[in-house]
């Protein structure tokens, strides 16, 4: 690491980054209608698309399909909310809002973390009412467990984060961006556990296509919270194992969507 970036670290001001996280959560909280709508989607997906197919796929495969998408849905939840911030950096892109940033008294390394945090704080806010659904619906977890839970659901929501702001600032392109988001969300919406259990992700998805749908952060984090909930099968990993990789997650993608914020800026 270098002296510049250790410098930066030591000397971050907490009021500057309040400055930040405070001003994207305002705008946050104006979007009521995206909002209502992202909630309504997923109360759908599992009040509607869950309980439809609780009645077709395999009981003995998965007993009750109802709760088996529970913590998927909480994980996707944090997941889109996190990763808007992403679509909002690349608006400010677009439109050369970020000479207005560069003007405000913060260092870039601040404005950089901030925005992150940003994406952070917006992705646990929209987790916690579908967390109380699960704790509603199946049981209370224990400190440890909750413990985890949390930390899970910071370092996943970080690694959101940090990857939309990653890609939003990787190029200047427009359509590129919306493109890149896209096809991101895709890989890591659909190529996960959120929809099916490890034994037929081993079978239907072979090769390469496995360990991206075992090993990609929504899947680490609803394997989590599933076992902590004692709603499937033990992972093939244990639950710290999860937590490490989820760790390692949040700390490669903080570090490329950092450095193509600044660069951006730089540029």
């Amino acid at each position: 690491m270098e002296v510049s970036t250790i410098r930066s670290l030591l000397l971050i001001d907490s009021k500057s980054l309040y400055m930040i996280v405070n001003r994207d959560l305002n705008r946050f909280w104006k979007y009521r209608w995206w909002l209502a709508g992202l909630i309504t989607m997923n109360l759908a997906d599992l009040f509607i698309f869950a309980l439809l197919f609780n009645r077709i796929v395999n009981r003995e495969l998965i007993p009750d399909y109802f709760l088996f998408m529970a913590p998927g849905i909480t994980a996707i939840a944090a997941f889109a909310s996190a990763f808007s911030i992403g679509r909002e950096v690349g608006i400010e892109i677009r439109r050369g809002f970020t000479q207005y940033l560069l003007s405000i008294p913060v260092t870039r390394f601040e404005l950089a973390l901030g925005r992150i945090l940003s994406g952070v704080i917006r992705g646990l806010i929209y987790e916690i009412p579908f967390l109380i659904l699960l704790i509603v619906l199946i049981k209370i977890p224990t400190l440890t467990e909750f413990l985890y839970i949390i930390l899970a659901s910071i370092f996943m929501t970080t690694t959101m984060s940090s990857l939309s702001i990653a890609i939003s600032t990787s190029t200047r392109n427009f359509d590129m961006q919306a493109t890149l988001r896209s096809f991101t969300y895709f890989i890591l919406f659909f190529i996960s556990n959120v929809f099916y259990p490890e034994k037929l992700i081993r079978i239907r998805f072979p090769g390469i296509l496995y360990y991206i749908a075992s090993f990609n952060p929504i899947s680490l984090t609803v394997s989590l919270f599933r076992e902590i909930f004692g709603i499937s099968e033990k992972y093939i990993y244990t639950q710290e194992q999860i937590l490490i990789y989820l760790f390692a997650w949040a700390i490669i993608s903080m570090i490329a969507g950092g450095y193509f914020y600044l660069r951006n800026l730089e540029s």
